[in-house]
């Protein structure tokens, strides 16, 4: 591994409260240090079980020079493999998402079954040792529904957040989903920034009217889930008991012991029942065990890369995937029912208008950051009081930079 001893000494001038030293949001060295070392210590969001539904799906992440396919086996197991045959290492998903009988590397043809081992190798010696050949696993947990992945050799342990994680969202089953659509955004602008920038809505009044529609700043930087504004505790209080005598409340998760997950629900603003324009339901077919469809939502945020949204009648998940110091692609998948018909029970439009608007705006933001931020006038500066999930962010990330240079020895 490369020496990092510059990052070490950009970490250790991180000022609590403040934002990061500059080189960390703009420098070549930190972003390979990000997808070298860091990012490959912790655990990240890849998908849904919604992506890999039947046998043979498979689904392609992409992290710099890395690239992980997660496929479901014909036994119902999903499991993640690096996209890269053990034979002359050539790419083998060739495209982010698809189906595939059996795993067939199309350089020489190199057949692989769906859980990774290897059942063809044309040409070889009589002695050749296919069962050392199989392709290399990448560990993953699925946690209620949501696909995490680590590419460490020795994963760090993913409790209580897959507990906590799948407790909020298992009345979702996201077994029973299917995905409406997919879109991937190229932001030029810092990974963390476009993280950053999720985590506050300190900037949500003057550039989201699409998506004050239906969500306030209560829970997104603006105290807890069930605090309110005074004139509203009344409401809110109601709504809690009601959410609770309905079996669908749990109390707010909140980091615990500096912990990389965040769960809550959220009450909806101005009596919205979802994530739309018109704040009604986008799908005809409710995904939760109500009947009936309730002004809330679950919020999950997890560090250091997703977010996600599960209103009653869909879900919206967000990964964010470094690909250069100035370059990343976030990506916005949209869950249904697997028995809403397009056209009939949703629209695709109407379905991803509100955060395809809201991820446009706040793309234009995270560039306009970075931009700021390479200029010889950046210093860190201080973080405003709603804007405490950022600076948990910005927390995570240093303590958990600071640990992967501990353990690769690099003090």
């Amino acid at each position: 591994m490369r020496n990092f001893a510059s990052i070490a000494e950009l970490l250790n001038q991180d000022r609590p409260g403040y934002t990061l030293p500059q080189a960390l949001y703009t420098s070549e060295e930190a972003f390979r240090f990000d997808t070298e070392v860091m990012l490959k210590s912790v655990w990240l969001y890849a998908c849904t079980v919604a992506h890999v539904k039947n046998p043979g799906d498979f689904y392609v992440f992409e992290m710099a020079n890395n690239s992980v396919f997660i496929v479901r086996g014909r036994d119902g197991e999903v499991r993640a493999f690096y996209n890269t045959c053990t034979h002359r290492g050539s790419r083998i998903c060739q495209v982010q998402a698809g189906t595939m009988p059996r795993i067939m590397c199309p350089y020489h043809f190199w057949t692989f079954g769906l859980d990774g081992k290897l059942i063809a190798a044309r040409g070889m010696p009589d002695d050749f040792d296919k069962g050392a050949h199989n392709l290399r696993q990448v560990a993953l947990e699925n946690c209620g529904g949501l696909l995490f992945i680590c590419l460490a050799d020795n994963p760090p342990p993913i409790e209580p957040a897959k507990q906590d994680i799948a407790a909020a969202i298992g009345i979702y089953n996201m077994d029973k989903l299917k995905v409406a659509a997919v879109e991937d955004l190229h932001d030029t602008a810092n990974w963390k920034l476009v993280m950053e920038n999720n985590r506050e809505c300190y900037h949500c009044e003057a550039n989201h009217p699409e998506l004050l529609n239906s969500l306030s700043g209560s829970g997104f930087g603006r105290g807890n889930p069930e605090d309110g504004d005074a004139a509203d505790e009344d409401d809110v209080t109601a709504q809690v008991e009601r959410w609770k005598a309905m079996g669908v409340w749990r109390d707010l998760v909140e980091f615990p012991d500096g912990g990389w997950h965040r769960v809550g629900r959220l009450s909806l603003a101005h009596g919205a029942l979802s994530q739309t324009m018109d704040g009604q339901p986008a799908s005809r077919k409710l995904i939760w065990p109500v009947e009936h469809a309730e002004p809330t939502s679950v919020s999950v945020w997890t560090q250091p890369n997703s977010w996600h949204h599960f209103c009653c009648d869909h879900v919206v998940t967000f990964s964010v995937m470094p690909q250069g110091p100035d370059r990343s692609i976030l990506r916005t998948s949209w869950l249904v029912h697997e028995d809403a018909v397009e056209g009939e029970d949703y629209t695709v439009e109407n379905l991803t208008h509100v955060w395809k608007a809201t991820n446009r705006q706040d793309r234009h933001l995270a560039e306009m950051n970075h931009a700021g931020i390479v200029t010889d006038g950046y210093r860190p500066g201080p973080y405003a009081l709603e804007e405490n999930l950022v600076d948990a962010f910005k927390t995570f990330y240093v303590e958990r930079a600071k640990a992967a240079l501990e353990a690769a020895g690099q003090p």
